[in-house]
C-alpha cells in the first residue's frame, strides 16, 4: 500500500491542557504492526455533517467523559495533512487541532469505538518538559512547540 492508495479523511483534534499546564495525550498501538506504539491528542475522524469543532467536542466527550459544547473550542490552532499506515491501511488525514483548558481532568472514556478498544492502552498528562526530553513517539511532532505556545506567556 503506498500513499497513492491512501483513504482520505477529515479530523479533528483538542490539545487538552490543565492548570499545571499538562497536556493529556492518549497511548495507542497499531494493531496490524505490533510492538509500535505512540501518543497522541484526543480526537479523530469526523463523521459526516460534522463541523471540525463539533467532531472535536464529540470525541473529547467519547474518549475522556469530558463534555464541552463545540462553540466553547474557538477556532483551530493548528491544521496538517498527514499520511500514516494504520492497521494495514495508508490514510491521507486533514486535521484541524483546537485548544481547550481544564482546571483538571479524570479520564474516563464513554464510548470507545471497536477500533479504539483494541487500539488505545493508555492515557498520560504530560508536562511540557516531559514532552521535549521523551524518547516515544509522539504526534503531531510539532506538539511541544505548539503545547508551548499555548501555555506559556508571550
Amino acid at each position: 500500500m503506498t500513499s497513492r492508495d491512501a483513504i482520505g479523511r477529515r479530523a479533528a483534534r483538542i490539545i487538552l491542557t490543565d492548570a499545571g499546564d499538562r497536556v493529556l495525550l492518549l497511548h495507542g498501538i497499531d494493531p496490524g504492526r505490533p510492538g509500535h506504539g505512540y501518543w497522541f491528542t484526543v480526537g479523530g475522524g469526523l463523521d459526516v455533517g460534522e463541523t471540525p469543532a463539533q467532531g472535536a467536542a464529540r470525541e473529547l466527550h467519547e474518549e475522556t467523559g469530558l463534555a464541552v459544547a463545540p462553540e466553547t473550542l474557538g477556532v483551530p490552532v493548528w491544521r496538517e495533512v498527514v499520511e500514516f499506515p494504520f492497521d494495514g491501511q495508508w490514510y491521507r488525514q486533514e486535521q484541524e487541532f483546537f485548544h481547550l483548558r481544564v482546571e483538571s481532568w479524570e479520564v474516563v472514556p464513554v464510548l470507545l469505538s471497536a477500533e479504539e478498544a483494541r487500539s488505545l492502552v493508555g492515557h498520560r498528562w504530560w508536562s511540557l518538559a516531559e514532552l521535549r526530553a521523551t524518547t516515544e513517539r509522539c504526534y503531531p511532532a510539532e506538539l511541544p512547540d505548539l503545547v508551548e505556545r499555548l501555555v506559556l506567556p508571550c
